[in-house]
């Protein structure tokens, strides 16, 4: 009955309009966080692998290719030291890529653990990496980071592969993200023998959907290390029930990147099949801008000038809610899910639909933080977050 009732919300909800209307910030139900700010000129991008998009393929995944220290944004740089990684890691078809992260080790108070910190959506280009560029490592991914190493762990933080690396960023391709976080973790371990084989992994946005995946994927994928929890904050979930209502709306971009994303997997899929010409002639900035820029250059679109004929076939929506859509199998770890109820990107009712999807499998804890946006349940969740995580490793 919770279910029916959750599904009749929510399409009410979606009736209503009331998801596209609410978008304050510039957000948008695709995976929208408020509008950051602006990202300055770009630091060069990490070196891609030899081999361009591939990884040797002898390589087993989470093998580190290439290794650097690292400077952290503020406050991190008071609280860790950190390296940057190339590691190797597998695609959707199994095959080896390389892709970068941060891994960062508490300065005081280490406790041999790993817990993996997802970022929220940055944009599709090198220059969106937030580990070489701290313009993308919003502040809410800072605080939620900060409390994590609080707690001595080392933390994780990939930048999914086609960030940083030759190959097209798979956007919201969820087993790409599942994939590289748990090769993260492998990653951290080789540069430091010491750690343990439990981990946890925090995510927010597109990060929550990824950590989401890294659970589904776990029993098959992360061979001898132990998952030991999940927190999602506000995941990006239910693409079929959000992506037909971002036409006409300022996240449009949201889309946009979620078709490019589509078509790093499955080439049939040609975005510009379906986009406008006033859309099409906007591509460029998927290359060169981050978020702030993709947003801005897709906001004042109508739905005609964004696809042809203002809507997105059914065909792909279909094919976006396949790989885009956790909950089709069951969560490997106790999963912890946040969700703001003024969430102006991700709306409640989307997270309350899939509590019930990963309740089917089981239990889920459900925090609903009253009156938090989508960037503000990560700030007032960090430390909720990290007690949970801990009483997971205890």
């Amino acid at each position: 009955m919770r279910r029916v009732h959750r599904l009749l919300a929510a399409s009410l909800l979606i009736g209503s309009g009331a998801i596209v209307t609410a978008t304050e910030a510039g957000g948008t139900p695709a995976e929208a966080e408020p509008a950051h700010a602006p990202v300055r000129a770009a630091a060069p991008s990490v070196k891609p692998a030899p081999g361009g998009s591939r990884a040797k393929s002898s390589a087993p995944p989470g093998s580190v290719i290439s290794s650097e220290a690292a400077t952290l944004p503020e406050p991190l740089n008071k609280a860790a030291t950190a390296r940057l990684v190339t590691y190797v890691t597998t695609d959707v078809r199994g095959e080896r890529v390389p892709a970068t992260g941060l891994v960062l080790t508490p300065r005081v108070g280490r406790v041999k653990r790993v817990v993996v910190w997802a970022h929220g959506t940055t944009g599709l280009a090198d220059r969106c990496a937030p580990s070489t560029h701290p313009d993308v490592f919003w502040p809410e991914a800072r605080a939620a980071v900060a409390e994590l190493l609080s707690r001595g762990w080392t933390v994780a933080a990939p930048d999914y592969p086609g960030l940083g690396t030759a190959q097209e960023h798979p956007y919201l391709i969820g087993e790409s993200e599942g994939r590289s976080i748990i090769d993260s973790v492998r990653a951290a371990r080789r540069l430091d023998s010491g750690l343990g084989l439990r981990y946890a992994v925090a995510g927010h946005s597109q990060g929550g959907q990824g950590a989401l995946f890294a659970s589904q994927l776990a029993p098959s994928y992360d061979g001898d290390l132990v998952l030991r929890g999940t927190a999602g904050i506000a995941p990006v979930s239910n693409v079929d029930l959000l992506a037909p209502q971002i036409p006409g709306t300022a996240g449009q971009g949201y889309l946009v990147m979620g078709l490019s994303g589509l078509n790093a997997v499955e080439p049939s899929f040609r975005p510009a099949d379906v986009l406008a010409a006033p859309a099409r002639q906007r591509a460029g900035v998927l290359e060169t801008g981050c978020l702030n820029e993709i947003l801005a250059a897709y906001a004042p679109l109508t739905a005609t000038q964004l696809l042809d004929g203002g809507q997105l076939p059914d065909s792909w929506i279909a094919k976006l809610a396949h790989y885009d859509n956790p909950g089709q199998s069951a969560p490997s770890a106790p999963v912890l899910i946040v969700q703001g109820t003024a969430d102006e990107a991700v709306p409640a009712p989307i997270t309350d639909i899939l509590v019930d999807q990963l309740d089917d499998y089981r239990p889920v804890r459900y925090d609903k933080l009253p009156g938090q946006t989508h960037d503000g349940a990560v700030f007032a969740s960090a430390e909720t977050v990290a007690d949970w995580i801990a009483a997971r490793f205890s």
